[in-house]
């Protein structure tokens, strides 16, 4: 009896440990390949990949070196698969004007790419030809002007790499350095530079080739309605090649954060972030616990020591990257998850962060936590990227007159509360009035920007619409935006109400692109004439 007894309290244990370890890797694994998920009940896309190959034409003869003939792609959503007749990767302008003669001997619509992190299909349309522009990373210096230029390929990794070692930095970029710079600027996307606000603030010129394969130079003085449109365009109007952008010092900051409520960030930021010229870097990071869910706020502040960091060590990326996912997923779990993952993020994530290194450095205050702004900005989506099932996370961002912010946090909070939604993480940037044509800021915002796990099945999918919807209606009642390089869950009047000028984008792009040569999920959805007839 005894022996039978040991021998099942063996394999007990030994289930217990499988079963433990399988959910260590689910949840803190690192995934092989980015999710390719099965499109929903009702999606219009293409079942499989080998479907989607033997229904596409293949053309006999391919202007460059195709790295994916018909199949599917899909973007960071892993929810928008999306049959293609394949995926060209020019390397040079003389190939990109192969890739558009191409299409156009051949009638197909083009999308150029770079990381693919737009979520409602941007990057790509049905059946077309979708152009990765990662080969394109060059970059270069302009010591008189100031300025750098960069290939639009290149990315954001890539170019603090190559601006560190000569004590430079970028005036503004996407919080994440894996994506391009010509996807940056092609949503004209915001970072943590409070003082800059959006990319399209800093850039002084681009390079576009049009649909007809002629490249053209255009700034706020030569062509600056094309350069207007290309900046937040999405790539409706041509091929961003390449970006020239300010430069800033790379100086070494001090950090800092506290604990602040939600309600308390525009006064906050009104008497003291804005007022104090040593802040450079700004943000906040509202709770995900259940008890003080997008009420309580870390402020994250970074200030200048007025020192240039000019021989500072290599960019490294943050440790810990299996335990910060692993606590990420977890808080997918259920409310002690949530609350673990909060508490972490208050309490034991300052000490693993990488201006620990410069400790005791006696640059300036000898027990300050300094970092290089190079370093502040070099942020990989690595904790993200995750191997659960049936799961996928899905940002939004919505900017608020800044005295409108409190109330539309506490609105967005009981939308997520009433349709059952886990928020992953959620934060508060702030944005400057700009002047593109699309622009999300007619007038200085915050940026509010959630980050929302989503199951991949119909009626996760369904929540998510009918949250977004509401959320989206919750911004525009209160004279906000919404951003457009996500889930394509609104309808056409809110799309109209939150960019009056989008009629008139359209158009414009129907002038430079006549033959409609540039396409996404997103025109073809909301762009074409049909649709603003009906």
């Amino acid at each position: 009896m005894g022996r039978h007894w040991k021998k099942a309290a063996a394999a007990a244990v030994l289930y217990c440990a499988l079963t433990v370890t399988r959910f260590v890797d689910t949840y803190a694994g690192t995934p092989e390949q980015p999710k390719d998920c099965d499109p929903l009940e009702g999606s219009e896309v293409v079942v499989s990949e080998t479907d989607a190959a033997e229904a596409l034409p293949a053309p006999k003869t391919l202007p460059v070196a195709m790295i994916q003939r018909g199949g599917t792609v899909n973007d960071a959503s892993c929810l928008n698969r999306t049959p293609v007749v394949g995926v060209a990767h020019p390397q040079s302008i003389r190939e990109l004007r192969e890739v558009l003669a191409f299409a156009a001997r051949e009638d197909l619509q083009v999308t150029p790419f770079g990381a693919r992190h737009s979520m409602g299909g941007q990057a790509f349309t049905p059946h077309g030809l979708a152009i990765d522009m990662r080969g394109f990373s060059d970059l270069s210096i302009d010591e008189d002007r100031r300025t750098f230029t960069a290939e639009a390929g290149a990315t954001w990794g890539q170019v603090l790499g190559f601006l560190h070692p000569k004590g430079l930095s970028v005036s503004s970029m996407q919080g994440v350095d894996i994506l391009t710079v010509g996807g940056s600027v092609s949503v004209n996307a915001h970072g943590t530079d409070h003082r800059s606000g959006s990319i399209a603030s800093t850039v002084r010129s681009l390079d576009v080739m049009l649909a007809d394969g002629r490249l053209v130079h255009v700034d706020r003085t030569v062509d600056a309605q094309l350069f207007r449109a290309v900046i937040g365009g999405y790539g409706l109007f041509g091929v961003i090649v390449s970006v020239e952008l300010d430069l800033v010092p790379n100086e070494v900051y001090a950090f800092d954060q506290r604990v602040i409520t939600a309600d308390e960030f525009p006064a906050v930021y009104g008497r003291q972030l804005a007022a104090d010229d040593r802040i450079h870097l700004a943000y906040a990071h509202l709770s995900t616990a259940p008890g003080s869910l997008m009420d309580e706020a870390i402020l994250y502040t970074y200030a200048t020591t007025g020192t240039r960091d000019n021989e500072a060590p290599p960019l490294g990326e943050i440790g810990w990257v299996r335990s910060s996912r692993f606590m990420l997923n977890l808080s997918k779990t259920g409310r002690v998850g949530q609350w673990l993952k909060w508490a972490g993020q208050k309490h034991v994530l300052p000490h693993f962060r990488p201006c620990r290194e410069y400790r005791n450095a006696a640059l300036t205050e000898s027990e300050a936590c300094l970092i290089s702004r190079n370093q502040a900005l070099y942020t990989s989506l690595g904790a993200l990227r995750n191997k659960i099932p049936n799961d996928t996370d899905i940002l939004q961002e919505y900017f608020l007159p800044r005295e409108q912010t409190a109330v539309f946090i506490t609105a967005a909070r009981d939308v997520l509360r009433e349709q059952g939604l886990v928020l992953v993480n959620a934060s508060i940037r702030v944005v400057h009035a700009d002047d593109v044509m699309l622009s999300y800021a007619p007038t200085d915002r915050f940026a509010v920007v959630l980050y929302v796990n989503q199951k991949t099945t119909p009626e996760g999918d369904k929540k998510m619409a009918d949250a977004t919807t509401r959320l989206i209606d919750e911004a525009i009642g209160r004279g906000g935006t919404f951003y457009l390089p996500y889930q394509l869950r609104y309808s056409r009047q809110q799309l109209q109400a939150a960019y009056p000028d989008i009629d008139t984008f359209f158009a414009l792009k129907r002038r430079y692109d006549p033959d409609g040569r540039f396409s996404n999920h997103f025109y073809e959805r909301y762009g074409r004439p049909s649709d603003l007839m009906s």
